[in-house]
C-alpha cells in the first residue's frame, strides 16, 4: 500500500513540475510573439519613413515582376513558363 501512495505522490509532483514548465513556456512564447509583431510594425514604420525621404529609390528586395505589377505595366508571359 505504501508503494502505491509513493507512486501517486511522485506522479502528482511530476505533473505539477510539467504544468509549471508549460506555463513558463507559454509566457515566453507570448513575449516572443509580442516582440515579433512589435519589430514587424517598427520595420514597416521605418520602411515608410525611408520611402517618404527618398521616393525615387526602390527597395532592392522588390522583384521586377512586382515592380511591373505596381506600375501597372503589362508584360509578356511565355506559355512555357506556365507549364512548369
Amino acid at each position: 500500500m505504501t508503494l502505491h501512495w509513493l507512486l501517486t505522490v511522485s506522479a502528482v509532483l511530476v505533473a505539477a513540475l510539467a504544468l509549471a514548465r508549460a506555463r513558463r513556456a507559454t509566457k515566453r512564447l507570448e513575449r516572443l510573439t509580442e516582440s515579433y509583431w512589435e519589430l514587424r510594425y517598427d520595420h514597416g514604420q521605418l520602411r515608410a519613413r525611408v520611402a517618404r525621404l527618398d521616393p525615387d529609390a526602390e527597395a532592392p528586395s522588390t522583384a521586377p515582376a512586382e515592380r511591373a505589377a505596381q506600375s501597372g505595366a503589362t508584360q509578356f508571359v511565355p506559355l512555357s513558363s506556365l507549364k512548369r
